[in-house]
């Protein structure tokens, strides 16, 4: 294809934001953005590469749970 500088960018920016601001950023269907973004821009490719680690729930409790049944006489 034959792009002017400017249609080149525009393309780069549309792959780039659609990247960026997709609601489920593991998805598979962001491969070939990605594959074509290498293509066009492979330091702007290798930035959005970079998949966020996914975040535990809950952080760990260190008390065990109460016990179930009747409560303790005091």
């Amino acid at each position: 294809m034959d792009l002017t500088d400017a249609e080149l960018a525009a393309i780069k920016k549309l792959i780039k934001r659609a990247i960026q601001e997709d609601r489920f950023p593991l998805s598979p269907r962001l491969d070939p953005l990605r594959a074509v973004l290498a293509k066009l821009n492979p330091a702007a490719a290798a930035a959005l590469s970079r998949r966020p680690t996914p975040k535990s729930a809950k952080p760990a409790t260190t008390r065990p749970p109460a016990p179930k049944g009747r409560p303790r006489a005091s």
